[in-house]
């Protein structure tokens, strides 16, 4: 049953992000336009909702009441950090985010602060000046 239950939840929200995609529209750039890139995330993942849906493998364990409090706190940090995201900008929501992710998932602190510390200002030069995707390093609310 469960594996039913979540090929319905990835067949829903796959069929509404290639539906969204269709209306995509831009006037320059790449001839295919830009709603190329959710139709190759969103098909294989409506191909994936169905075979779940039709040849489930097996009846999972549910987590415990710990596991669902992780998982809790993991959604709402990643929901913080995309409303964070704009405010505070892109390296100090990272970091945070993170930093957090990794604690939630058993990590040393000591190894998280790492990670965490080459990860944010990592990823921003990645996103920012490698591929020219704008991203504010510091937010709104820093100035």
């Amino acid at each position: 049953m469960t594996d039913r239950l979540a090929g319905i939840c990835f067949f829903l929200l796959a069929a509404g992000y290639v539906w969204l995609s269709a209306g995509y529209t831009a006037g320059f750039g790449d001839p295919l336009g830009p709603a190329i890139f959710p139709r190759v995330i969103g098909i294989p993942a409506i191909l994936l909702g169905l075979s779940l849906m039709i040849w489930p493998r097996h009846n999972a364990i549910w987590a415990g009441p710990a596991g669902l409090l992780r998982q809790a706190a993991a959604l709402g940090l990643l929901l913080g950090y995309a409303l964070l995201l704009e405010p505070v900008g892109f390296v100090p929501s990272t970091f945070a985010a993170v930093l957090g992710l990794g604690l939630l998932m058993g990590a040393p602190p000591v190894r998280g602060l790492l990670t965490a510390g080459i990860a944010a200002p990592g990823l921003y030069l990645l996103f920012d000046r490698l591929m020219g995707l704008p991203l504010p390093m510091i937010g709104t609310w820093f100035g």
